[in-house]
């Protein structure tokens, strides 16, 4: 077992290598006076930053509040993979959405990195977008259930083929002793998160749209003009969406209920050569395996493995949290024993206890968007789509994920952390067998 500590935060970006190595750096100014808008959105991640998009494109007008800097939450410190998706077997949920809400939140997960597709080329972000995915087996039941899944998703239609791997055939893409065969598609990718985020802020800003970094929210005054008070100025705006996830505190209370912080921790290489980066990883894919502690791990554009996982319901990271990495990278490549790590960074991810992203209203003009459960990359895209359509009139599909129910864990956080970790030791326990 290892030492944890808390995670360090300030209000500028973590020590990460996205942070180091993103395009342009956001300065957008602090609210400081009193303005309105028609739609305010709070949080300037993936989830806040697409909404206020998806709005701005259709002529509203939108203001957007982050506490820190753009992407300086989740979205951008995540491991930069673009998985499809959207949470986990919404049958559970037929009595609630029926089986054309199930219908409709598996087209979504299909569309959603057609989200991604879209913004990349409209607006040219560079954020080394490439596709291509590899779910990798540490056991012969995990082959078992990627070949259901491959049949799985033929009957949802998805027009991506899925391809079964044997090990002989896993290794034109992987090629690690650990793994047994896997499951390659290309409709999943991985990129630079953070240009990602920046970039659809930008696009954002240039279609008018006002942005404030570094504008805590304090108060949210509802009514049907709702205030958002900030620490030095407020919005009136007659809609509000509120998307700060595992960062929101103790805001919104009811939303913290719903919402567990839990800790992920990344390492990032120093540049490797052509010919090592060829030896491990010759499909230049992003990788993940099914094991409820996962592993996950890809090559940046620069040739660096980045390294991901130990995910942890305390919301705290090992305080060696470069030699506990650098053991896992190791077991999967060790032929990496002597490379340096040149970035080592944390950061919390919002855990529902469905496993489901929640969207619902607090009020009918109190939206909010979180919890995706280390899932979000591509879904906070849709998840943004769908809450614009809902704001601009259309419920359809919002409604098919704001109607599964959700529910608060038992105890707050200081009983539902120790709960949680129960859990996950159990499932990793499982992992074992």
């Amino acid at each position: 077992m290892f030492g944890l500590r808390p995670l360090r935060e300030s209000r500028e970006h973590t020590h990460s290598f996205y942070a180091a190595t993103a395009n342009t750096r956001t300065a957008f100014q602090t609210l400081t006076n009193d303005i309105s808008a028609e739609v305010v959105v709070v949080g300037g991640g993936f989830s806040g930053v697409n909404t206020a998009l998806e709005l701005a494109e259709r002529g509203v007008d939108v203001a957007l509040v982050e506490a820190n800097r753009i992407g300086w939450g989740a979205s951008g410190r995540n491991g930069g993979q673009v998985i499809g998706g959207i949470g986990h077997t919404p049958e559970r949920f037929r009595k609630a959405i029926g089986e054309d809400g199930i219908r409709s939140i598996y087209a979504m997960g299909i569309e959603a990195r057609d989200v991604i597709r879209e913004r990349v080329e409209r607006y040219t972000i560079p954020c080394d977008l490439k596709w291509g995915y590899c779910d990798v087996a540490l056991k012969p039941r995990h082959m078992k259930a990627f070949a259901e899944w491959q049949e799985f998703e033929k009957t949802i239609g998805n027009p991506h083929p899925y391809t079964l791997l044997d090990r002989d055939e896993l290794r034109a893409y992987v090629r690690s002793e650990r793994y047994l065969g896997g499951l390659h598609n290309t409709a999943n990718g991985h990129l630079h998160p953070l240009n990602l985020c920046i970039g659809e802020a930008r696009a954002l800003a240039g279609l008018g749209a006002r942005i404030f970094e570094q504008s805590r929210v304090i108060a949210i005054e509802p009514g049907a003009t709702t205030t958002v008070r900030t620490e030095h100025g407020s919005i009136r705006a007659g809609t509000v969406v509120l998307a700060g996830n595992a960062y929101m505190g103790g805001l919104m209370p009811k939303l913290g209920r719903q919402v567990m912080p839990s800790a992920s921790s990344v390492i990032a290489t120093e540049p490797l050569t052509e010919d090592l980066a060829m030896e491990i990883l010759p499909g230049d894919v992003a990788v993940c395996d099914p094991r409820t502690a996962l592993d996950y791990f890809r090559l940046s554009s620069d040739r660096r493995l980045l390294f991901g996982g130990l995910s942890n319901y305390t919301g705290m990271e090992p305080k060696n949290l470069v030699g506990v990495m650098q053991k896992k990278m190791c077991q999967v490549f060790p032929q990496l024993a002597s490379t340096k790590i040149e970035h080592a960074w944390s950061g919390w991810i919002g855990i529902g206890i469905n496993r489901m992203p929640q969207l619902g209203q607090l009020a009918d003009n109190l939206f909010y968007i979180q919890a995706f459960s280390g899932h979000g990359v591509a879904p906070t895209h849709m998840m943004a789509r769908i809450t614009a359509e809902r704001i601009l009139g259309d419920a359809q599909r919002y409604d098919a994920m704001a109607n599964i129910p959700h529910w608060s864990f038992p105890g707050g956080p200081w009983l539902g952390r120790p709960l949680l970790a129960v859990g996950m030791a159990y499932y990793k326990f499982l992992d074992l067998l």
